[in-house]
């Protein structure tokens, strides 16, 4: 069978019984499914998209984690008398359509109208044999719901709803100024600052394009209002003496790539999440909460909670970190350590094509750990296989193994550190990113999921 990374059974079955895959898979389900599986199987699709569309980015993925997941929630939420909506708590999307009253709806039919039509309207650009999957997810569930719902206006209402929920929330997205972005993704005519300590085009490269990525995307609209008046993170002051603070930063960055285990080694490359390659900084988050929500058998509702929380977080997340990128456009380790400390230096990691500060993969990573700990808890065991199978990185010399963690902040800690162990950040650029993801985070927790207790 063609390798896949992060394709759940369901997937894998649904691919190749449209001809996507070679070879053969077989694929035991049950008649009626969970409604958490219902739920994770969409954000499996979310993610296998993501991996598989041309011209991705970080920042075009997360807030298409953002819409996606809110839609989720957003078509479910009233199937839970304790939850209420959250669309006029956030900026300026005010209230959507609201389910009929007296009226039943078979809510696990809504969320699979709704994630499919929602993936349709993001992912418009996705090629057609990845389009094709979503219409066999969304077939797959249809047709086991034709079963076992009697009423067929129970139905076409449910589908009616999550499509129509879908449609309001896509037109929203339309205009927060990310709107189709992957197709003015590198800024040709951007003029660089030249004060000293700018990040400068790298040399060794993770892009093709020597361009910046998105030099823009910190003037989008966020989720919450609140995330976009967040305070502004420090930067150390530039100064090239050997005893300051900032060559300090640098210096650290030159001794652990001279002296890093195999399991740091291991870390850097598995958080690395190439969107060349994987499923983007973004996905892996999205990834985590799948994790979540089956380890624990979360309900429908809780489950599109989930997705809503860790996607609507990771997205302003990004949105602010590349505000900060350009407000501060600081260089990276490739620029300062040649100058500085020793010429003929390079990273473990290679550089991405953005200025430093802050870390996007330590804020994201923060945001998605802090909704995830305020759903499921401080001590979360899991482990993260979404990288096993892929081909040992030989440059490096490191394989995909399989990364076990107590908690969701663990990984929000590696995440970041990883960074570090791959010489493209700072110690601070990672601080300075955990405690904004943190701060983002904890306003998305803070909306009214539920409605006030008595």
């Amino acid at each position: 069978m063609k390798r896949l990374i992060l394709v759940q059974p369901l997937i894998v079955f649904l691919l190749a019984a449209g001809g996507l895959l070679t070879g053969s898979c077989r694929q035991e389900t049950q008649e009626v499914p969970a409604d958490v599986e219902v739920a994770t199987s969409w954000a499996d699709l979310t993610i296998y998209i993501t991996k598989n569309t041309p011209g991705n980015s970080p920042t075009f993925a997360s807030r298409a984690f953002g819409y996606i997941g809110l839609t989720m929630y957003e078509s479910v939420v009233y199937g839970d008398s304790a939850y209420q909506s959250v669309a006029p708590q956030l900026n300026g999307l005010g209230k959507l359509d609201a389910p009929e009253p007296g009226k039943t709806y078979h809510w696990p039919s809504a969320l699979n109208a709704g994630q499919a039509a929602i993936l349709r309207s993001i992912y418009i650009q996705a090629p057609d044999q990845h389009k094709a999957t979503i219409d066999s997810l969304e077939k797959h569930y249809a047709d086991i719901y034709g079963r076992i719902v009697k009423d067929d206006a129970v139905l076409k209402r449910s589908v009616a709803f999550g499509r129509k929920i879908a449609e309001q929330i896509f037109e929203w997205s339309k205009t927060d100024g990310g709107h189709r972005g992957y197709l003015r993704n590198f800024d040709k005519q951007m003029v660089f600052p030249e004060t000293p300590g700018s990040w400068q085009p790298p040399l060794y490269a993770q892009s093709i394009s020597h361009y910046p990525l998105h030099p823009h995307w910190g003037k989008n609209r966020t989720f919450l209002a609140l995330d976009s008046a967040i305070a502004d993170p420090v930067p150390i002051p530039y100064d090239t003496l050997p005893g300051s603070a900032y060559y300090q930063q640098f210096l650290q960055v030159y001794e652990k790539n001279k002296s890093l285990t195999q399991d740091e080694k291991e870390a850097a490359i598995w958080w690395g999440d190439d969107p060349d390659i994987t499923f983007t900084p973004p996905g892996h988050s999205y990834y985590l909460a799948t994790i979540a929500a089956r380890k624990s058998g979360a309900s429908l509702v809780k489950a599109a909670e989930t997705f809503a929380r860790t996607g609507m977080a990771v997205a302003d997340a990004f949105r602010n970190c590349w505000k900060w990128k350009y407000r501060f456009f600081t260089e990276r380790a490739n620029t300062f350590i040649p100058q500085h400390i020793d010429q003929q230096w390079e990273s473990f990691w290679p550089d991405p094509p953005f200025p430093a500060f802050p870390s996007g993969h330590a804020i994201q990573a923060a945001a998605a750990a802090t909704v995830l700990t305020d759903l499921y808890g401080d001590r979360f065991a899991f482990t993260d296989s979404s990288h096993v199978g892929r081909e040992k990185d030989e440059i490096r010399n490191v394989e995909f193994k399989a990364r076990k963690f107590q908690s969701f902040w663990e990984v929000a800690e590696e995440t970041a550190l990883s960074r570090f162990y791959g010489g493209i950040h700072v110690p601070h650029d990672n601080e300075a990113g955990l405690e904004k993801g943190r701060e983002i985070a904890t306003n998305v927790n803070r909306l009214n999921w539920k409605k006030p207790t008595p």
